[in-house]
């Protein structure tokens, strides 16, 4: 069974009816993004607004357009599909999570725009329940590090995918000097309060890995800057979660890493081969 406090916790603040987690979280379960960081305001709305902004960076990466079959792997509660839904036309749209009770919110929370389709499903990432060539995009919104494998995600994307079509994904990337920290995550050890996260990944492991399962590197991007925000509001307002002294700890260490440039938050956008190879 996999382990996820985080999603406990949320999902215990919003059966509680918590206004702050709700207006903060209710949509997506994400890092925000702001494009001048000085600039946040740190309220729940300004915090939601952040994480959707985060989200059409991804998207934008992605290049999805109106028209496209388009897949969001990790859909958390829907948030990405949701915003997908709201700014394109013509959209076939799947959310996909392997765990039911963030699907059952998804499905309650997003109703197809006229003209569009969506669909939520159950299912691994590192298995898609998906034919060959059958999507116009994949996006992953910082939900790799969760994934048990990431080539085998990423070659099932490759593989789903049409050709030319576009892989796009946020995470959390290691430099060398925090990788004897970060060892313990790739060998699986502890799984606290996000639960089993791989933060062992590093920039040439992602340029390596698009050339082992065929994709080209088109979007490369730092925005750690862009996402320190995400701390400070979750210092002000996380209590409202009622979470424990390993969630702070854990959020701490991730905020350290991330302000001393050893923990990078990146967007990537990989292509997949035209039909002429």
């Amino acid at each position: 069974m996999i382990k996820l406090p985080y999603f406990d916790a949320l999902l215990a603040s919003l059966e509680r009816g918590d206004p702050v987690v709700a207006r903060a979280f209710g949509r997506h379960v994400h890092w925000g993004y702001w494009p001048d960081p000085g600039s946040a305001e740190l309220t729940p709305q300004d915090f939601a607004a952040a994480a959707e902004a985060l989200t059409r960076e991804v998207c934008q990466a992605a290049a999805v357009t109106d028209g496209q079959r388009v897949l969001d792997a990790g859909c958390g509660f829907g948030g990405t599909v949701a915003s997908i839904n709201e700014n394109h036309t013509e959209m076939e749209v799947y959310g996909l999570n392997i765990d039911q009770r963030q699907l059952a919110r998804a499905r309650k929370q997003v109703t197809s725009q006229p003209g569009n389709r969506i669909c939520f499903v159950a299912g691994d990432a590192c298995a898609l329940p998906f034919a060959d060539a059958s999507f116009d995009a994949v996006v992953a919104v910082e939900c790799i590090f969760h994934f048990p494998d990431r080539r085998c995600f990423f070659a099932e994307a490759r593989r789903v995918l049409k050709p030319g079509g576009r892989l796009a994904l946020s995470d959390f990337v290691a430099t060398a000097p925090l990788l004897p920290v970060t060892l313990w995550s790739r060998l699986g050890i502890g799984g606290g309060f996000y639960g089993r996260c791989d933060l062992s990944y590093t920039r040439g492991g992602y340029w390596r890995l698009a050339e082992a399962t065929g994709f080209a590197v088109e979007t490369e991007r730092d925005i750690t800057a862009n996402t320190l925000p995400t701390y400070s509001f979750l210092r002000r307002f996380g209590g409202a979660l009622q979470v424990g002294a390993a969630a702070v700890a854990e959020t701490g260490f991730a905020e350290i890493v991330s302000r001393l440039r050893l923990l990078r938050y990146m967007i990537y956008g990989f292509r997949a081969p035209d039909a002429n190879g």
